[in-house]
C-alpha cells in the first residue's frame, strides 16, 4: 500500500479516492464514540409513555433498556476483536449500520415489539463500534496520549449522552409524534456519519494478519491485575445508566412530581455536561488518583440519589445526578487511561472490547433485577437497592486501585 507523507493525514496509509485527514478522521471517530451513548440515551424520555400507550410494568420498560446492553454483550463476545483483523474503518461502518437500523425500527414501532427489535439493533451496532472507535481516537490523536485518547472518548460520548436528553426531551414535550420524531432525528444523525465514516483511512497496517473468523474479547496475562481494576470502575460508572437512563425519567415524574420532559431531559443532561469537563481534567491525573476520587464521589452521588427519592426533592435530585456525572467522568477516564497505557495496540481493539463486555453486562443485568423489585415492591425500593449496589462496587473499585496501582502514575 501507498505510504502518504502529507503531514495533514499523518502518514497514515493511502488508498484511491477521497480519504479524510487526521483531524477530520479523528472528529469522524469521535462522532461513532459519542454514538453509542446517544443511542443508549435515546429512549430515556420515551420509556414512560410506552408504559402508558402499551400498559407496560417496570419490568417490561427495564427489559427494553436490558436488551440493549445484553445485544453489546453478545456482540462484543463473538465479535469484540474484529476490528483487530477486519479494520476499524469496516467495524465502524457495520456498527453504525446496525444503529441505524435500531433507529428505524423505533421510529416506525406500531407495538412494543419493534421497540424490542430496535434496541437490540443499536446494541449490536454499539457493540462493533464501540472498541474500534475508542482505538481509532488514539490511532489518530497527534500525539497518541492514551491520556488525551481516554478524555477525548469520553467527552466525545458526554455530548452524544447531553444532546440525547435534551433533543429528546424537546422533542417529547413540545414536538410532534413524541414517541417517534427524536429517533426519526437520529436516524438522520446516523446516516451523516455513516457516510464520513466511508471516507476514513482503512488501517491496513494494522490489522492482524490471518483469516477472518470471529474472535472473543480476551486480555493478556501480564495486564489482569490492571484490567480488574479498570473493570470494577467501568461497572460502576456504566450502572449510573440504569438509574440516570432506565429509570430518571420515571423517578422524576413518579416519584418526584416533575411533569415536564424538557425539565427532567435538563436535569438528567448534567450527568453528562459534568462528565465532559471533569473527564478533561481527570486526564492530567494519575490513574490511581482519578479512580480513587471517583469511587468516593459515586459512594456521595448514590447517598445524595437516593435521600432526593426519599424526600422528593427535585433540587437534590440535581445535585445527586451531577455528583453522579462526575464520579463517572473520574472512573471512566481512570479506567479508560489504565487500559491504555498497559496494553500494547495490536492487542487494543480485543482488550476494549473486554472492558466494555464487563460493564454493559453488569448494567443489563442490574437493570433487570431492578426492573423485578420496582414492579414487584415499588420503584423507591429500586432505586435505594440500586444505589446501594453501585456504592458497593465504587468501593471495590476504590480498594483494586489503591492495591494495583500503588506506586504508579
Amino acid at each position: 500500500m501507498p505510504i502518504n507523507n502529507d503531514p495533514e493525514t499523518g502518514g497514515l496509509p493511502k488508498r484511491a479516492g477521497f480519504v479524510l485527514g487526521r483531524r477530520a478522521s479523528l472528529a469522524v471517530s469521535a462522532g461513532v464514540a459519542g454514538h453509542t451513548l446517544w443511542t443508549s440515551a435515546a429512549p430515556a424520555l420515551t420509556y414512560r409513555l410506552y408504559a402508558q400507550e402499551w400498559h407496560l410494568t417496570y419490568t417490561a420498560t427495564t427489559g427494553i433498556f436490558a436488551l440493549y446492553p445484553v445485544a453489546v454483550v453478545a456482540t462484543l463476545i463473538g465479535f469484540g476483536g474484529i476490528s483487530d483483523q477486519i479494520g476499524y474503518r469496516a467495524a465502524m461502518l457495520l456498527g453504525l449500520g446496525a444503529s441505524l437500523v435500531g433507529a428505524v425500527f423505533f421510529a416506525v414501532a406500531p407495538d412494543v415489539r419493534w421497540v424490542f427489535a430496535g434496541r437490540a439493533f443499536m446494541g449490536i451496532g454499539v457493540g462493533l463500534s464501540v472498541g474500534p472507535s475508542s482505538a481509532a481516537i488514539l490511532e489518530f490523536c497527534s500525539d497518541q496520549s492514551p491520556r488525551r485518547a481516554a478524555s477525548l472518548t469520553m467527552t466525545a460520548q458526554a455530548g452524544g449522552f447531553t444532546a440525547a436528553l435534551l433533543v429528546g426531551g424537546a422533542l417529547t414535550e413540545y414536538g410532534p409524534w413524541p414517541t417517534r420524531l427524536c429517533f426519526w432525528v437520529l436516524a438522520v444523525l446516523l446516516t451523516a456519519l455513516t457516510i464520513a465514516i466511508w471516507f476514513l483511512p482503512r488501517h491496513m497496517a494494522r490489522v492482524v494478519k490471518g483469516g477472518w473468523g470471529p474472535r472473543t474479547p480476551f486480555v493478556p496475562k501480564d495486564m489482569r491485575r490492571a484490567f480488574a481494576t479498570a473493570s470494577a470502575a467501568m461497572m460502576a460508572a456504566y450502572s449510573f445508566g440504569v438509574l440516570v437512563l432506565s429509570l430518571g425519567g420515571q423517578v422524576e415524574h413518579d416519584l418526584i412530581g416533575s411533569p415536564n420532559a424538557l425539565l427532567n431531559g435538563a436535569v438528567m443532561a448534567f450527568f453528562p455536561i459534568v462528565f465532559g469537563p471533569v473527564g478533561i481534567v481527570a486526564k492530567n491525573l494519575s490513574s490511581r488518583i482519578a479512580l480513587s476520587i471517583g469511587s468516593v464521589a459515586s459512594v456521595l452521588g448514590m447517598g445524595l440519589l437516593a435521600l432526593a427519592v426519599d424526600r422528593r426533592d427535585l433540587l437534590l435530585y440535581f445535585v445527586a445526578t451531577a455528583t453522579t456525572g462526575a464520579a463517572y467522568g473520574l472512573l471512566f477516564v481512570g479506567g479508560l487511561g489504565l487500559i491504555n497505557t498497559a496494553c500494547s495496540p495490536h492487542h487494543r481493539g480485543a482488550v476494549f472490547s473486554a472492558l466494555y463486555l464487563v460493564a454493559y453486562l453488569s448494567m443489563s443485568a442490574l437493570a433487570v433485577v431492578l426492573g423485578v423489585v420496582a414492579t414487584t415492591w415499588g420503584l423507591g425500593l429500586a432505586v435505594d437497592l440500586g444505589a446501594a449496589a453501585i456504592a458497593i462496587t465504587s468501593i471495590a473499585a476504590f480498594i483494586l486501585a489503591a492495591a494495583t496501582l500503588k506506586g504508579k502514575s
